[in-house]
């Protein structure tokens, strides 16, 4: 199978290599040059442009920054240079109305179209244990699914065009609240005189158990692969949480729906990104929280 895959950053690089090691011809573009070789490296092939990436492809596949690149990726390289019967699949995270304005444009140009984020940050992406959630017509699924299954541990059809995208925000505004509360509560353990670490083996068989615990905890040494182990390097940005945040604060409003918890964990992230830790694993803000943020170089 010929797989185009656009964008090649934290999550794309990994998910373009799992594609290339399930045996697939993958054409690999992004704008960053370090990118293009990694890929490289790992089986992929880079090509100069979004163009030729997509002129044979039987998939393309897309993970790009935010709804303005999706929409001018698909409207000016994507849409008419690929061929009809390619699938277009975007795992980006944008807003809803974005990703049904793209697959109205998809549809009408003769295209199957799928929004399909995901979760499972850059661990998953680089072991293929992404969960997707994905927006399409139900007789289209099982060939979404298909596509998927080089880089996921599942994919779940969320509903139609955009159910994708809001599947996607709401999960990560618990995701987003859950963190801040678990790093509340083991910089609360830590005054109190706990052993964080014990707090960790209470925790996670306890009541407080979340996936920001028992996956993600944000203290060094019980989770091996949580980015707390490098100093929160890599993993999933601050800033990337905060976009995903406000997006799902743009949708509570259009929807008139209330969402206190997710309104303030957008105000902490944004504190956070504000300090100059954008570019840190969100979980770093345990540090912003335990007044520790001397030890924890900005990016």
């Amino acid at each position: 199978m010929k797989i185009a895959f656009i964008g090649l950053g934290n999550m794309g690089g990994g998910m373009a290599a799992n594609q290339a090691k399930a045996g697939h011809e993958v054409s690999a573009f992004d704008l960053s040059q370090a990118a293009l070789d990694r890929a490289k490296g790992a089986g992929c092939t880079p090509v100069g442009s979004v163009v030729e990436a997509v002129r044979d492809a039987d998939v393309v596949i897309t993970v790009l920054p935010a709804g303005p690149q999706v929409l001018k990726v698909y409207s000016e390289s994507i849409i008419g240079a690929a061929p009809t019967g390619a699938l277009l699949i975007d795992c980006s995270t944008i807003d809803v109305d974005t990703a049904r304005k793209v697959a109205g444009m998809a549809t009408e140009a003769g295209y199957v179209f799928a929004d399909a984020p995901m979760s499972g940050g850059t661990t998953g992406a680089d072991a293929g244990t992404l969960a997707f959630m994905v927006g399409c017509p139900e007789d289209q699924f099982a060939r979404v699914e298909a596509a998927l299954e080089p880089m996921s541990r599942a994919a779940m059809r969320a509903g139609d065009h955009g159910a994708g995208q809001a599947a996607k925000i709401c999960n990560n505004m618990i995701l987003g609240a859950t963190m801040i509360a678990t790093c509340e509560a083991v910089a609360l353990a830590e005054k109190l005189g706990l052993d964080p670490v014990k707090f960790y083996d209470i925790a996670s068989k306890s009541s407080g158990q979340s996936w920001s615990v028992t996956t993600y905890y944000p203290w060094p040494g019980p989770v091996p692969t949580s980015p707390a182990n490098r100093n929160y390097d890599g993993g999933f940005a601050t800033a990337m949480m905060l976009k995903d945040l406000k997006l799902a604060q743009d949708a509570a409003a259009k929807a008139g729906a209330s969402t206190p918890l997710g309104a303030q964990a957008e105000a902490l992230f944004q504190m956070f990104d504000g300090l100059g830790y954008g570019g840190r694993d969100f979980s770093a803000i345990l540090q912003m929280l335990r007044g520790q943020l001397d030890g924890l170089p900005k990016a």
